[in-house]
């Protein structure tokens, strides 16, 4: 009785542990089917997999998804970053970023702006995966077809707390397609710095860093590699001359690696008080692959140089410097600012380390040419094939025809002119520069520089101009005014003419004391300017030298077999089409190393009376002349 008693207590107890796990089944059955409802999921024992990874798919391409829209200029603003498109083939501008004041308060943006000048078109471009918005960032335009940006700054609505980003972001000028480069070690957090490209690089120097209580001017030396998306900062030997810290400087790329001219830094001018410097120094930086043997030099003065001035930073051109407008503040004391803002045009040849002032001419009605541009052509054409069968270098393909094309497209587009096409609107031409202003953002585009906004300051106001210009840097007859606001400028012109008028008619005695004038320690000594414009030194006299009035293709046409022959020297494993292309790129470098000089003979030449037209004669056409 004991035996069986005890047998049914543990059937019992089996039981009971049985029923116990049911129950906790059941529990985990519901919750996990409460969990499946809160995340959507179906009430299946698993999801399928495949759905699982289209959902992932689908949301990582509404990520990147890119909209591409028609729109209208951009609006208002300062300090965006504005660059030509690396992209072959095409005439375009990008312009990202940038803020503005909206009362007191600061509004930054991040929006992307696409400027066709073929079609005249301006277009948006929206995707989430875009960088945050952002002013005072730098942009390096890669041939590649790529755009690298780091940094910039942003601010609270009321400007009391700034944010300075240290991020890098890559553009790819094609898709339209931003990508962030997430990075362990690179440059730390700026903005006014400057970035240009030199082979697989992309080179950034200085800018500054503002801690609210100070503000900090950098002066290191970075370069990106843009086929490992890696930074690297180049130190320099302990006793070897660097430049000094700075921001807002120009900095454009040239055959050894880059000039670096002037920029804006702060130096003490007494007890707790910072006064703001101007520089006018010059760099020339030498490049090398490996990054231990990159090294400065500092450029002496020679001949005309620019008044000393901030905001005008330079952009590069065919071998040159362009720079437009800026400010110099004169006068400086504790509460107040005397400044002279200018709207000069000046060049900066980067072989030669010469400066030059370029100036407006009137339009000259255009003629017609005496042979025909395209029998011209095709006997060149003839010509050069010659050239390269006699040296048995000749492609044994078809793909000649296609660098024959590239060619021509590149000489229309340097002489395309009031000759556009009918459904283009037309924009008024202004015989006079813009108006005088600094921290313009400006650009070119093949051989035309581009303009956008701008700051001019009357008293303690400053005025954010909306504008946007164009100057064909070949022609310089005139201005191209895509759109500009005056008006408040005006105004405040007008109305600081009133004031000055009543503090003169003011016979009050009660004179407020001056502020006193802040004089920076240590000021550098300005050497002496020349202000002659000299015969301009030919670096390369053995090669052919552009005649005045002469367009590239004029040019090109009378000296293409010249400048293929020196080509076929210069690379012996070329061949045909490789050839032909560094024939045009030689002639065209050759143009615009001598524009300066050229253009001072026209302005010569037009002072005597002007010039109609220059003809070439043909030899065999030659006869006798009766007087």
């Amino acid at each position: 009785m004991a035996k069986k008693d005890k047998k049914g207590g543990k059937d019992a107890k089996k039981a009971r542990t049985a029923e116990k796990n049911a129950k906790a089944q059941a529990k985990s059955e519901v919750k996990n089917k409460k969990l499946g409802k809160k995340h959507g999921l179906e009430e299946e024992e698993d999801v399928d997999i495949d759905e699982l990874l289209k959902q992932y798919a689908d949301q990582q391409e509404s990520f990147e998804a890119i909209q591409i829209t028609t729109c209208k200029p951009p609006s208002k603003r300062l300090n965006a970053a504005m660059a030509a498109s690396p992209t072959h083939g095409k005439r375009e501008l990008f312009l990202f970023g940038g803020e503005s004041t909206n009362g007191s308060m600061a509004v930054f943006y991040n929006d992307l702006f696409q400027y066709s000048v073929d079609s005249d078109t301006w277009r948006k471009i929206v995707s989430k995966n875009s960088p945050l918005p952002r002013s005072g960032h730098a942009m390096g335009v890669h041939p590649s077809g790529v755009i690298v940006m780091f940094g910039g700054e942003f601010s609270s609505p009321k400007q009391s707390t700034f944010y300075h980003y240290g991020d890098t972001w890559i553009l790819d000028a094609a898709s339209k397609q931003w990508t962030k480069i997430e990075i362990k070690k690179g440059p730390s957090a700026r903005s006014g710095h400057r970035m240009v490209a030199w082979k697989n690089y992309i080179i950034l120097h200085g800018g500054f860093r503002d801690l609210a209580a100070s503000t900090t001017y950098l002066d290191d030396f970075w370069v990106f590699d843009i086929t490992t998306y890696k930074w690297q900062q180049v130190e320099f030997p302990p006793n070897h001359p660097i430049p000094d810290a700075r921001s807002g400087h120009s900095f454009i790329p040239c055959a050894d690696g880059g000039v670096l001219w002037g920029g804006y830094c702060k130096v003490k001018a007494g007890k707790g008080l910072q006064k703001g410097k101007v520089l006018t120094d010059c760099w020339l930086l030498k490049m090398k692959a490996d990054t231990k043997q990159i090294r400065w030099e500092r450029r002496k003065k020679q001949g005309f140089q620019p008044s000393p001035r901030v905001g005008c930073s330079m952009v590069p051109h065919k071998g040159r410097g362009v720079m437009f407008g800026g400010v110099y503040d004169f006068e400086e004391t504790e509460e107040s600012l005397a400044s002279e803002f200018y709207n000069t045009l000046l060049t900066y040849q980067t072989e030669t380390n010469r400066w030059y002032s370029l100036t407006l001419r009137p339009q000259r009605k255009k003629q017609k040419a005496a042979v025909k541009e395209k029998s011209r052509d095709e006997d060149l054409e003839d010509l050069l094939n010659s050239i390269l069968s006699k040296a048995s270098l000749n492609d044994d393909d078809d793909d000649d025809d296609e660098v024959d094309a590239e060619i021509a497209a590149q000489l229309a587009k340097a002489e395309e002119s009031e000759d556009e096409a009918p459904d283009k609107k037309e924009y008024p031409m202004d015989g006079r520069l813009p108006h005088p202003r600094f921290n313009a953002t400006t650009c070119v585009v093949d051989d035309t520089l581009y303009i956008f906004g701008g700051v001019w300051e009357c008293g303690d106001q400053e005025f954010n101009i909306d504008s946007m210009y164009a100057i064909d840097l070949g022609k310089l007859d005139g201005v191209k005014v895509f759109w500009e606001d005056l008006s408040e400028v005006e105004n405040a012109v007008e109305g600081s003419d009133e004031d000055e008028d009543d503090d003169s008619d003011d016979d009050s005695d009660d004179e407020e004391p001056e502020s006193q004038l802040l004089v920076a320690e240590e000021e550098e000594e300005e050497e002496p300017e020349d202000e002659t414009e000299p015969e301009i030194p030919d670096i390369r006299p053995w090669l052919p030298h552009p005649k005045a009035f002469e367009s590239l293709r004029g040019f090109y046409v009378r000296t293409g077999a010249n400048f293929l022959e020196w080509a076929i020297f210069s690379n012996r494993e070329a061949r045909g089409k490789h050839l032909k292309k560094a024939a045009f790129d030689m002639c065209e470098g050759r143009y615009w190393e001598r524009r300066e000089q050229v253009r001072i003979t026209e302005d010569e030449l037009e002072e005597l009376g002007g010039v109609g037209e220059i003809v070439e004669k043909d030899p065999a056409k030659a006869g006798s002349k009766r007087r």
